[in-house]
């Protein structure tokens, strides 16, 4: 872990709560960004939305009385500010490190973190929860649910937003816009006008001529209608938030989101409204901070980097998973026009940008809407193409329902390029790929993979795309293994493949558990102990012969996952020798029934004996016990 900051921060280091925060918010502002840049250039991190939301997030705390008022956020990638004004400051630098202070809200954190999130699109349902159970307890306070554009792109915040405007009297939602391009002169005309349009004033002059028109007998209600149409018309040619004000919110907006004046008049004056409101803010990602205005996208979610050039501190020395599937993708479909790529709002993450660059007509992205982009899917495989869906493994659980119901149950060939499968690290529990191989393999007609080396996912892809119908392949975040060419024949369907000779007990790994399967097997040979492993490469089907044929050789078996226990590849196997007439003791390796804390990829496997070290000693331990 990193030490504590060597920092000028005169006024920071005073503000130990929201109360603290006074004047001299300009100068704030320069401190927050001075931090946030050290922090996340040391520990990695989510940093041009941060940068971007320093000033909505002071003027948050500056208006509203935290935590009385709830501030709600949208996953939580913009919430550093946040954690710094609210008693965080001193353990800041042991941001998303072991031990450490999370990189997302954590209501275990703080009492100013009202709800855990990670995954977009929550924040307007949990806070329209959280205001009627205000409600019905009666205490005071408004809800603040800050959500991105992006993030509004999901089902579950527009049916959040639906029905909050017609209850969520508390609440005033905070759009945090960050890609709009507004002029300046449009961009003052719309301060101007959201300023006068929810200003006392204007709102006491708008209810008193409503009442008025409404008293005059016989045609002020008409007349009353009259007026809203003609207000309406006018809005809708210079007031852009018409929309809203239809679902049931005054809207005030859009905003400038680096003026705190306007920020802080803006908030003040929604405060003061009865009833739903919808405050629009417009901000620049990686704002004050060149690198990151520039290229938002690589700033968004990074390692370590050099402050002065913006340059990674380390380069991998091979290729990422993610970069491996994208050029196998690439490679695929020169050879396959039916070939198309999908994912949900992630291009860059999933590489498919580059499969974007050279098939531009047959490449989606379709926003934050992880179920839209399975059934889409699913409907062009009805018509004979071959869709390749990137997602990462913890978002792919949104869509479970369109996984089962609109690929599996009618069969059709959609490819599940599932990302960032197992420990991602620093992101923590939210972030995990923990359950894939369980919530996956249970599916009836689904054709389950998980690669262990970069050879192997290329692989693994040609024989998905030659399938009629569903399967998916899952692979690790980080850098891949090299090839290990042992097998230079493409992958037959539902065959593993055996690794090392060995009599004394079977190792029986998959995906990333391989490689250090294999290193811990070598390492056993010190202690005399003769360890056969296994790539089962398929969880679903299983290799039930090699498995079996294995299991009787030694006697012994480990299996061994970074997936949950419950349910996942250990349980397959478990189940399959259940059915075998030989009594073969199994014992299994994997995540616990239990979330999984931040920490990095090679901690957090150290800790779970994941590692090589892990699978030695498990072993060891195991023929301690004689296998009982």
């Amino acid at each position: 872990m990193t030490g504590p900051l060597n920092i000028d921060t005169p006024i920071l280091s005073n503000i130990d709560s929201p109360e603290d925060i006074w004047d001299e918010l300009s100068e704030l502002a320069s401190e927050l960004r001075k931090v946030i840049l050290e922090v996340v250039s040391r520990n990695g991190g989510h940093l041009a939305s941060n940068l971007g939301a320093v000033e909505l997030t002071i003027a948050l705390h500056y208006v509203f009385r935290a935590p009385a008022d709830k501030i709600i956020w949208d996953v939580g990638h913009q919430a550093y500010t946040h954690k710094l004004l609210t008693g965080r400051r001193d353990k800041f630098y042991t941001l998303r490190q072991k031990g450490g202070i999370s990189g997302f809200p954590k209501r275990m954190e703080s009492q100013y973190d009202h709800f855990d999130v990670g995954h977009s699109g929550t924040s307007i349902s949990a806070a329209l929860g959280i205001a009627k159970a205000m409600d019905h307890m009666d205490l005071p306070g408004k809800v603040i649910p800050v959500i991105g554009d992006g993030s509004m792109t999901a089902g579950l915040a527009l049916e959040g937003l639906n029905q909050a405007g017609e209850i969520g009297r508390r609440l005033v939602v905070v759009l945090n816009d960050n890609e709009m391009s507004i002029s300046p002169n449009v961009g003052a005309i719309s301060s101007y006008l959201s300023r006068i349009l929810t200003g006392q004033i204007m709102q006491k002059i708008k209810k008193e001529s409503e009442n008025l028109l409404k008293s005059i007998p016989g045609i002020g209600s008409s007349m009353h209608k009259v007026a809203k149409r003609v207000e309406e018309s006018f809005k809708t040619l210079i007031y852009p938030g018409i929309l809203f004000e239809e679902l049931g919110y005054q809207y005030i907006g859009p905003i400038r989101g680096h003026r705190l004046d306007r920020l802080i008049e803006a908030f003040t004056n929604a405060r003061r409204i009865d009833g739903p409101v919808l405050v629009h803010v417009g901000t620049i990602k990686g704002y004050g901070y060149a690198p990151a205005e520039e290229n938002p996208s690589i700033f968004h979610g990074i390692g370590p980097f050099e402050i002065k050039t913006g340059k990674p501190v380390e380069k991998a020395a091979s290729p990422s998973y993610t970069t491996v599937f994208a050029e196998a993708l690439i490679d695929e479909a020169r050879k396959n026009e039916k070939i198309i790529a999908i994912t949900a709002a992630m291009p860059e993450g999933t590489g498919l940008h580059k499969f974007a660059e050279a098939f531009p007509d047959r490449f989606y992205d379709v926003g934050i809407a992880e179920q839209h982009a399975v059934t889409f899917a699913a409907g062009l495989a009805s018509m004979g193409y071959k869709p390749v869906v990137a997602i990462y493994s913890t978002f792919l659980q949104r869509a479970y329902d369109q996984i089962v119901h609109d690929v599996c149950l009618q069969d059709l060939p959609v490819v599940f390029a599932m990302d960032r499968g197992g420990l991602v690290g620093e992101d923590g529990p939210t972030h995990h790929g923990a359950f894939d191989l369980s919530y996956l393999r249970h599916i009836p007609n689904m054709i389950l993979m998980a690669p262990g080396d970069e050879d192997a996912l290329r692989k693994s892809l040609a024989l998905a795309l030659t399938c009629d119908g569903p399967s998916t392949l899952r692979y690790p975040r980080g850098a891949s293994v090299r090839a290990r060419m042992l097998d230079p024949e493409p992958w037959d369907l539902g065959k593993g493949e055996l690794l090392r000779e060995g009599t004394d007990i079977a190792i029986i790994a998959i995906g990333s558990a391989v490689h250090p399967a294999l290193s811990a097997a070598e390492s056993l040979l010190e202690e005399g102990v003769e360890a056969a492993v296994v790539d089962a490469r398929f969880v679903k089907p299983l290799d039930a012969d090699l498995i079996k044929n294995i299991s009787r050789v030694c006697g012994l078996v480990l299996t061994v996952e970074e997936n949950s226990l419950m349910g996942g590849f250990g349980s397959a196997v478990l189940e399959m020798l259940s059915d075998s007439v030989e009594r073969i003791n199994v014992s299994r390796l994997g995540i616990p029934d239990s979330y999984v804390e931040h920490g990095s990829p090679a901690e957090l496997r150290a800790d779970l004996g994941l590692d090589s070290q892990g699978i030695r000693n498990a072993v060891m331990e195991i023929l301690a016990d004689g296998g009982a």
